[in-house]
């Protein structure tokens, strides 16, 4: 080292800086922005006066420099503040100083050596630091060869690909220390600051030669995906220029031979547009629609696009209606002529026809059809559009989850289409259709919206007759529409969707209806469906009957159908073999051509003893009797509950115990028995699940014969909710609860007094087989379940 008493520092780029001592103390140079690797050289700008100051002070000892760069919170403006410095940099050598304009410094500084930050000692005019020298590992073994050779083969692919001056790659070769070649490398993959830092402070060779190959293959990749993306552009250009000169060709020969029929495609559809009927709406948008179109190239993708749009325009029924058949007398005929029974839904498209004899332009009703499946609510709609001389359309809603579903999809999509709404409405060709909008309760939603909230417009009259859909975009009047829609429940429909609609209950068949639905409509089906006719086959009363409650088990007649299609294809083999020309089926013949009987009343599966009482039950399919079993065992006054009960059900076993307990005195019941006995309530069927109030008074009554050890009546049914007063309140389902007692040969029924209501709509044929008691109190309950049966006496 020597010092310079010029003003202006010499050049020293010859001296060799690893040959120089380094000392203990160094001046910290913060770089901004950037790492210094080791081996690595180029010219730096300094502007800061300290920093200028520092260059000044080292350009006249040793030239050496402590070189670290600033950390995640550092600004310029902080650069002399320690904590804003990482702990690992390089030392630096000044080879060669220039002052420039406005008195900034460019400096060749070069770095040769690793060093850690050890203390900070002075912060003023500049940072000077106690360092060490952090040796670098000189191991060198097949897989570090191996590692920087990979280096550098897959850095000549990056550097062709990204346009790198091949004296970068001349450099990389050159180098024999496996160090500079990974630090060089690293030092052109454009790394953020703090990887570039990472590298620098990693002590193992091998660990930064794999992350420098990481980082230099994730370059690779994008430049190569780069090249492929620029290749396709440049290539897809091509072949549009291309595609365009051969059209002009193309147009120039067609109009050498006279065919120049480019507007015939368009002429077409202004004629199309001048026939067709549109509202004012849209009118004005075909017609603007038609101007774009004429200015759109026909071998544009635009073109086909604007094509379909104009086509859903012009082709929907905008002012098309179909005239309503208003004859009240033909269509009460058609009705009964279609469909047994459903007195109510019948009444009400009557009511409908009357209204809109005497007010035209009346919106059409909005319909909800509940009930069990197969009792004939989608036939239903079919023969009230017969009726009405309106078009049928179907649409079914189970498992639809996509709004677009509804609402179509707008036209920026590639295919998008209109909703189903206005598919059916082109589909129908006429804009007063009945729409059959089949298991609404099914509807689902996810990530793609909900169906439901798209039909509450849909199904609003005061809002549907400007539907707009999302292809569209323009308002469609659906105010004409008849909508009927079904569901099998209730529960499911979202509250605002069901307040929008009127809905009427289609209740169980009972066995007589059955049996004329099947006698008048399926049997009739059934035949032509097998080439059969009357004269072939025929079935008695009794055998209809005994397939009714033997074969099916059932609240519509759709089971029953495929029971009688069974017996049709027996006696169709029958007549192709030979063996018979004319059958009528009887009961004894039904086990050959239907197998051995499948069920039986649900009150002969059970032997009888204290403890068992029967409950009546709804299910989507129906009523069904619901046995409640009790049974005690020695024990501590435990309970416990089976037969795969919901939580509702097991807190009325808990109320029926509760109530038991606290007038066990009254009711005559041993208090011990309680605490010196587990108790065990059991439904059976445990497969199926069960939930609901309503077997309340049915476990009050069960527990109570079996610690009475009374045995309560087989012919006997109930249902109802108790409270721990013992008052018995109302349920739901009560028909369809009834119907399933007279199916069962029950001959009394237990109501709560409120429900006496519904029994006023149940057929006088099933209410004539029944005797039914209205209780407020569940003590009355229990005093008709367990009394004498020739004691008993008839209420209602």
């Amino acid at each position: 080292m020597s010092d310079t008493k010029d003003n202006q520092p010499q050049d020293k780029q010859n001296i060799d800086p690893n040959q120089l001592e380094i000392p203990d103390e160094l001046p910290i140079l913060p770089l901004h922005g950037f790492v210094f690797y080791p081996g690595m050289g180029f010219p730096l700008q300094i502007k800061s006066p300290a920093s200028k100051q520092l260059i000044d002070d080292i350009l006249l000892k040793d030239r050496l420099l402590g070189m670290v760069s600033h950390n995640k919170q550092a600004t310029q403006q902080d650069e002399l503040r320690p904590e804003h410095l990482h702990s690992i940099g390089v030392v630096g050598y000044i080879h060669k100083l220039v002052k420039g304009e406005e008195g900034a410094y460019h400096v060749l500084t070069s770095g040769f050596k690793k060093i850690r930050i050890k203390e900070y000692i002075k912060k003023s005019p500049y940072l000077t630091a106690k360092i060490e020298v952090i040796e670098m590992d000189e191991e060198s073994d097949q897989e570090i060869k191996a590692l920087v050779l990979n280096l550098r083969t897959e850095f000549k692919k990056l550097a062709v690909l990204t346009n790198l001056p091949p004296e970068l790659t001349m450099t990389v070769d050159s180098l024999d220390n496996p160090y500079h070649v990974a630090y060089l490398i690293a030092s052109q993959l454009h790394l953020s600051p703090d990887d570039e830092q990472a590298i620098l402070e990693m002590g193992k060779l091998k660990e930064m030669l794999r992350r420098i190959t990481t980082e230099l293959t994730q370059r690779l990749e994008t430049a190569e995906m780069s090249q492929k993306i620029q290749k396709s552009a440049k290539d897809d250009i091509d072949k549009k220029q291309r595609e365009f000169f051969l059209r002009q060709q193309l147009q120039a020969i067609r109009k050498e031979l006279g065919e120049d029929n480019e507007n015939l495609d368009l002429d077409e559809l202004k004629e199309k547009f001048k026939n067709a009927k549109l509202s004012k709406e849209a009118e004005k948008v075909a017609q603007k629609e038609l101007d774009r179109l004429g200015r759109i190239s026909p071998s544009s993708p635009e073109y086909t696009v604007s094509r379909t749009y104009i086509d859903w325009i012009l082709e929907l029924p905008w002012e098309k209606s179909t005239p309503d058949s208003l004859d009240i007398n033909k269509a009460k005929i058609d009705l009964d002529k279609d469909h047994y029974g459903l007195e109510r839904i019948k009444k009400r498209i009557i009511e409908f026809l009357a209204v809109r004899k005497l007010k035209q332009d009346m919106h059409g009703p909005i319909l909800c059809f509940v009930g069990p499946p197969g009792t004939g609510k989608t036939s239903l709609g079919q023969s009230i559009a017969r009726t009405m001389g309106r078009e049928f359309v179907r649409i079914s809603l189970g498992g639809v989850r996509d709004e677009a579903e509804i609402r179509g999809h707008r036209r920026t999509y590639i295919g998008a289409l209109p909703g189903r709404i206005i598919q059916s409405l082109k589909k129908a060709g006429s804009n007063n259709p009945l729409f059959m909008l089949d298991e609404i309760d099914k509807l689902g939603s996810d990530y793609r919206g909900d169906p439901s909230s798209a039909l509450l417009e849909v199904l609003d009259p005061e809002q549907n007759f400007t539907f707009s859909d999302h292809y569209l975009e323009i308002n469609f009047d659906l105010s004409k529409v008849m909508f009927i829609t079904t569901a099998n429940m209730l529960d499911t429909i979202p509250g605002p969707l069901r307040d929008r609609m009127e809905v009427i209950t289609l209740s169980s068949y009972t066995e007589d209806e059955k049996l004329h639905i099947a006698k008048n409509h399926l049997i009739e089906r059934q035949l032509e469906a097998h080439a059969l006719s009357s004269d072939d086959l025929s079935f008695s009363d009794n055998a209809i009957r005994a397939i009714i409650r033997s074969y099916t088990r059932e609240a519509g007649v759709r089971n029953l159908e495929r029971e009688l299609g069974g017996v049709c294809r027996g006696v169709a083999t029958d007549i192709v073999t030979g063996k018979t020309k004319k059958v009528k089926i009887k009961v004894s013949d039904l086990e050959r051509h239907l197998g051995p009987i499948r069920f039986f009343p649900e009150s002969a599966a059970h032997s009888w003893s204290p403890g068992l009482a029967t409950g009546l039950a709804w299910t989507p399919v129906g009523g069904v009797l619901l046995f409640i079993e009790t049974a005690k065992m020695k024990g501590s006054g435990g309970l416990k509950m089976t037969g795969k009960l919901g939580e509702v059900m097991k807190e009325s076993a808990s109320a029926a115990l509760t109530y038991i307990r606290a007038n066990a005195g009254s009711l005559a019941i041993d208090e011990d028995i309680f605490s010196q006995n587990d108790i065990h309530i059991h439904v059976p069927e445990g497969a199926t699940p069960k939930d609901g109030p309503s077997a309340g008074v049915a476990m009050v009554v069960s527990l109570t014969s079996l610690f009475t050890d009374r045995p309560v009546r087989k012919d006997v049914a109930m249902t109802g909710e108790i409270t721990l007063r013992g008052d018995v309140l109302p349920v739901g389902g009560v028909k369809e609860k009834v119907l399933a007692a007279s199916r069962a040969g029950i001959k009394e029924v237990i109501l709560p007094a409120l429900n006496q209501k519904d029994v006023s709509e149940i057929r006088q044929v099933v209410k004539r087989k029944l005797t039914f008691h209205y209780v407020k109190d569940i003590r009355e309950a229990l005093e008709i379940a367990m009394r004498e049966e020739e004691k008993s006496e008839a209420k209602g």
